[in-house]
């Protein structure tokens, strides 16, 4: 199965001059974990809950004044629409992450969640290894 059949096509994303308070407004709006970067229509990061929480809060940041550029993390793991699914589980499993955004041509067109591979019955057991990848920690 390829990824761009089970992965989210409605995503939700933010320009690298965006605050934290509206990135979080869109986390809750959405009901979504990871909002993807853009800076001129290019990719150039990821910001997850998490990351508010440890790169804003528990650094004393300003919320009100600090950037999506200022705490997300640059360069994500990204995947092609055309990869399998097992390709995704792998580096999810290898990169400590639950979410990919999906890409096509250098363009982002999705999002693929563990979740997703989840909910489709044949990667049950692919979704269980990625997240077993996850819970053990870097092996880098």
């Amino acid at each position: 199965m390829l990824v761009r059949e089970i992965m989210s096509t409605d995503v939700s994303f933010v320009d690298v001059s965006v605050k934290v308070p509206e990135i979080a407004k869109i986390m809750k709006q959405n009901d979504i974990g990871a909002v993807p970067v853009l800076q001129n229509g290019n990719l150039v990061g990821i910001i997850t809950d998490r990351d508010i929480v440890v790169r804003v809060l528990a650094d004393n940041k300003d919320v009100n004044t600090t950037t999506a550029e200022q705490i997300m993390t640059v360069d994500p793991v990204s995947i092609e629409d055309n990869s399998d699914v097992d390709r995704a589980t792998e580096l999810m499993g290898e990169y400590q992450i639950k979410r990919l955004p999906v890409m096509r041509n250098g363009k982002l067109v999705g999002m693929l969640s563990l979740g997703d591979i989840a909910i489709e019955n044949i990667h049950i057991d692919e979704a269980g290894e990625a997240l077993s990848g996850i819970s053990q920690g870097i092996r880098h």
